[in-house]
């Protein structure tokens, strides 16, 4: 395979995991999906990381996930705003729905690693992504590596993305960290920001800081209920103000990550459209109680929170 051709500028700034609204039977709701969708572009996300982890997306089969990406296109979202999350524990799984990302035109695809099997070796995360690019066997591939040992337990280590890097250069293309630890970031910065290995923050908390190192922006679960103010830091990083904007949306995100996250978001979207069908979460999710909702709709209405041209 040859490395990577330039083709489109990649994405860079505030991309949001997209939350996955279900029906009533837990079939995916497109309609308001791409709603959502449209939503946060028009509210500046310069990307939908789709089916990231706070969009349910290892509650979601693949069929489901491409049936998804097909309404997206038909509904006027761009391709090239699409990072989809194509890791699967199936090694399969991961080649089919990243073929069908690219032949779509997607910008890039959010790739975790395979997460079931614990304290695996570098090497077989290395055959795992190998085979996927070799599979796809498509220039147009952007592989970003999402970093999410806190959940996936399998992290994604800097000789790893050297050794990638030396194999597919312009092919994999940047990473999302959301180890939580801005030394780990900080240390992916210094090592391959310079080459052109984008880095995105995990979440907006260390947006700034990113920003400041040579990152390339954020991929955040609440840039599904604050994507304006997060994406003013982005813009106006270096302005004397920057220090207030990185203190006013950390704020909002400890509203909400007081509740459990992904519910959470959900039942804000819920409130502000005015569309109580946005709660349900597939199992083994379950929606917040009466009185987490309460607290986080307090606190969001004291803070002056709001989510402007958001439609029910």
């Amino acid at each position: 395979m040859r490395p990577g051709t330039t083709g489109a500028a990649r994405i860079e700034g505030v991309l949001s995991p997209v939350i996955t609204p279900f029906q009533r039977d837990y079939a995916p709701d497109a309609e308001r999906f791409v709603r959502h969708c449209r939503w946060l572009l028009a509210s500046g996300c310069a990307g939908l990381a789709v089916f990231g982890t706070n969009s349910e997306a290892n509650s979601l089969s693949v069929p489901e996930k491409r049936a998804l990406l097909q309404k997206l296109v038909e509904g006027g979202v761009p391709a090239a705003a699409l990072m989809p999350g194509t890791g699967h524990c199936a090694l399969s799984d991961s080649i089919e729905l990243t073929r069908a990302a690219v032949e779509l035109g997607c910008a890039g695809v959010l790739m975790l690693p395979p997460f079931f099997y614990k304290g695996v070796s570098d090497e077989g995360l290395y055959r795992n992504f190998s085979e996927v690019i070799e599979r796809v066997g498509d220039d147009r591939l952007r592989l970003y590596l999402y970093h999410i040992p806190p959940v996936s337990q399998v992290p994604i280590t800097l000789g790893l993305i050297e050794r990638l890097l030396a194999k597919y250069p312009g092919i994999v293309a940047g990473v999302k960290d959301s180890s939580g630890d801005w030394s780990n970031t900080k240390a992916m910065l210094d090592a391959f920001a310079a080459s052109g290995f984008d880095v995105f923050a995990g979440s907006e908390v260390f947006l700034l800081d990113n920003m400041r190192n040579g990152g390339k922006g954020c991929i955040t679960a609440t840039g599904n209920v604050n994507p304006g103010p997060i994406v003013q830091l982005y813009k106006n990083w270096r302005s004397g103000d920057a220090e207030r904007m990185q203190a006013a949306i950390i704020a909002t995100r400890k509203i909400v990550q007081k509740q459990p996250m992904i519910p959470a978001l959900k039942a804000t979207v819920a409130h502000f459209a005015n569309d109580p069908q946005w709660k349900i979460c597939r199992p083994p999710l379950v929606e917040l109680t009466a009185a987490q909702e309460e607290q986080l709709i307090s606190e969001l209405n004291a803070s002056g929170f709001s989510m402007p041209g958001l439609a029910g």
